[in-house]
């Protein structure tokens, strides 16, 4: 039987640490898996069997240099987090004054020269000075030095020895000075790592608090209460008032108002909601006080699978921080090895023994891949948080960097190329009756059905004004329409197909409902024994600015748009058409989608499949990227899917294309950055012009500059469409 422990780690802040905890864990007897969300501090343990417990994890993570504690899931438990960063501040402040009295005390005694020349007399350094440099460089390693015992401990060089070592090292050379400032600027660099995870973190909490805590819910016997929003069932009526937040996911029985649903959709327009619309927890209601029936439990609202899946996505992996990971591991032995060389060889052929060393410490501090390592997940990081913000939900790393690559995308069609509902558009032809006669009469029979086209037909009599007269003796025909009974007279309603069983039909108008039916209509044919009263057409119409969106995401680069569809020829090539793809395939079974993608991967590469139902789940899972439509998806697609889009706007896939670059393009840049300013200290320390304060703060500035660059994705991303400026 296999048991899931979990824990929140304390000092577990990058990923290095993340590879220190997988080398103590992992042979732990019956583990069987190991998760970590670096966002939260929170480890998973899954364990089969009884041969390690809780305390031999907990014991495990205290040799690595952590602490850990059952996990307690408590919202807002920030206390230990505050703690730990007041003690890092702490430290590093003091380690900062003790240098601060340090050069102080040695530049009153001797000079201001003396204190910080390049080669300072260690004799006519003040013991007072020494001290406070050595208190300095204490303080700096004060939380790093039990990570670098542990790690000296296991044989195995990080970060935390390596400079560990070099402090030491350039202590006993005499660099007091030095050996303050490594360990100084080491702990701001720990403090800008731990600060861009808490940036994250505080991002995924804003989305937390975007929900009330609690609902006002109204009682069978017509009395209000309040109680938390985690305790209301699903089907219970709440009451929202003008201003306030809607607690959970339901549909409006009552009222009438709008909605503010940036929060989730990132619709910038407040969108009108009548009787029958649906509404998600944590967006804002404008100006209408509304009965909504609650439709999802509290834990998977729309808002609750958001947060959910961004905190968990940064545990799917990137390619590219799954390459730094393989780089670092390689790279820190490496130059290690070539400390050893500096430190021995130029010596060996008559170089100074001193020098030399003070070389290979000035190595070892370069070695550390502190700033290479943060680069790929606090961009990773900023990405994901940046499409939240724009109502994209990216499940992950790898699918963030995914949409970079794509050469072809592939579209269903109803609800995602179109609206995925049929409207009654003006064209209508009788022939016994006007249109409003004729569209009182469907309405009256329509109005018993449930099926899509005659919700549509009631709809539309809705807003002619038109109220539904009562009929009796319905009688549903399954496939085909339905009869009744209006004053005294039978009428009957149906497709084509009816029309032609009842044998009805003539020859112009059999032309004309063809003609209809190729122009991607449906018709429903209204008529009585005597003969056929009219008939209508209904659409599925496309969505408002589809072909625009295909056409800006051949600008952003895909060369080929796709249709693929369940629906018959004639329809699939009207609204192809429109949209202006690039290629049709209509008539298709969930199968045939997910063949038809593999050949269409086969020809051009990478490919992402854009759909909503429970039909497009396996085309979903094929495609290289699968992108549902958030709002309109089914569940099924949902999970399937890598991405959602939460408000159903085509316009954010090629926001979507165009992000996805520039966060490749951010992480080029840091990497780059970082392997570059390390490659230059390399050379300097070889021939011997590097010193170790310079290495450690050209890493401690590319920590920051790495962490600022990556932040520009969250703070100026891409405009969307909408926003660009007429």
């Amino acid at each position: 039987m296999t048991e899931r422990l979990a824990f929140r780690v304390r000092g577990m802040d990058c990923a290095e640490e993340i590879a220190t905890l997988k080398r103590e864990l992992a042979p732990l007897p019956g583990v069987r898996g190991l998760s970590f969300d670096l966002m939260n501090g929170r480890l998973v343990v899954e364990i089969e069997g009884a041969e390690s417990s809780a305390a031999d994890m907990q014991a495990a993570v205290r040799r690595a240099g952590m602490t850990a504690q059952p996990w307690e899931p408590i919202a807002g438990d920030d206390a230990p987090r505050d703690r730990d960063r007041f003690r890092h501040a702490a430290a590093t402040i003091a380690s900062g004054l003790g240098i601060v009295v340090g050069v102080g005390w040695h530049a009153a005694v001797s000079g201001w020269r003396a204190a910080v020349g390049a080669a300072p007399d260690v004799q006519a350094i003040p013991m007072p000075a020494r001290i406070a440099y050595v208190a300095a460089a204490l303080a700096g390693a004060w939380f790093v030095a039990p990570k670098a015992w542990a790690a000296l401990r296991r044989l195995r060089p990080d970060m935390n020895l390596l400079m560990c070592v070099a402090v030491a090292g350039a202590i006993g050379l005499g660099e007091f000075l030095e050996a303050a400032t490594v360990s100084f600027l080491f702990a701001i660099s720990l403090a800008l790592e731990a600060w861009s995870i808490g940036r994250a973190r505080t991002a995924i909490a804003t989305l937390m608090a975007l929900s009330p805590t609690r609902a006002r819910v109204l009682g069978a016997d017509r009395t209000e209460s309040t109680i938390p929003a985690e305790d209301v069932p699903v089907g219970t009526i709440v009451i929202v008032k003008p201003g306030e937040k809607f607690p959970l996911d339901g549909r409006i029985t009552s009222g009438r108002t709008t909605v503010n649903q940036a929060p989730i959709t990132g619709e910038s327009v407040p969108v009108p909601k009548d009787v029958g619309g649906e509404v998600f927890a944590g967006t804002v209601n404008e100006d209408g006080l509304v009965h909504v029936e609650t439709l999802k439990p509290f834990a998977d609202s729309t808002l609750s699978r958001i947060v959910r899946m961004v905190g968990e996505a940064h545990g799917r992996r990137a390619p590219s921080e799954q390459w730094v990971e393989r780089f670092a591991r390689i790279y820190t032995p490496v130059v290690m090895a070539g400390a050893v060389v500096a430190a021995v060889l130029p010596p060996l052929l008559g170089g100074d023994w001193a020098h030399w060393f003070y070389q290979a410490l000035v190595l070892l501090v370069i070695a550390c891949p502190c700033a290479l390592v943060i680069s790929t997940p606090v961009s990773i990081v900023a990405g994901l948080v940046a499409a939240a913000r724009q109502g994209i939900l990216v499940k992950g790393g790898l699918y963030l960097e995914q949409p970079a690559r794509l050469r072809a995308i592939a579209m269903d069609k109803t609800g995602t190329l179109t609206e995925g509902r049929p409207s009654c558009p003006s064209r209508w032809r009788g022939v016994a009756r006007d249109e409003r006669e004729l569209l009182t009469i469907a309405a009256a029979i329509e109005a018993r059905s449930t099926h899509p086209l005659a919700r549509a037909i009631v709809e539309h009599a809705a807003e002619q004004g038109i109220r539904p007269a009562p009929a009796s003796d319905y009688e549903a025909l399954s496939g085909k329409g339905a009869h009744a009974r209006l004053d005294g007279t039978d009428y009957w309603i149906g497709s084509h197909r009816y029309l032609e069983e009842r044998g009805q039909e003539t020859e112009p108008v059999h032309r004309e409902l063809e003609e209809l039916a190729a122009s991607g209509a449906s018709v429903v044919v209204i008529g009585k024994e005597a003969h056929v009263c009219g008939y209508i057409a209904l659409a599925d119409r496309l969505r408002p600015g589809a072909a625009a969106v295909l056409q800006d995401l051949r600008a952003a680069g895909i060369g080929r748009i796709v249709l693929l569809t369940g629906d018959n020829r004639g329809t699939a090539d009207v609204v192809g058409a429109q949209a202006g793809v690039d290629e049709i395939h209509a008539e298709l079974l969930p199968q045939d989608k997910v063949r038809v993608l593999e050949e269409l991967a086969a020809k051009h590469g990478r490919i992402a499949m854009v759909g909503d139902g429970v039909n497009d789940a396996p085309a979903l899972a094929r495609a290289d990227v699968g992108i549902a439509m958030g709002a309109m998806g089914t569940d099924a697609a949902l999970e399937t899917a890598d991405i959602a889009l939460m408000s159903d706007d085509l316009s954010r896939l090629p926001w979507l294309v165009r992000h996805s670059r520039r966060t490749l393009r951010v992480i080029r840049q840091n990497i780059a950055a970082s392997v570059g300013v390390k490659a230059a200290f390399v050379v300097l320390s070889f021939t011997g012009h590097a010193s170790l304060w310079g290495a450690i703060a050209a890493d401690t500035g590319m920590s920051l500059l790495v962490v600022l660059n990556a932040l520009r994705l969250v703070g100026a991303g891409p405009r969307m469409p909408s926003e660009v400026p007429r």
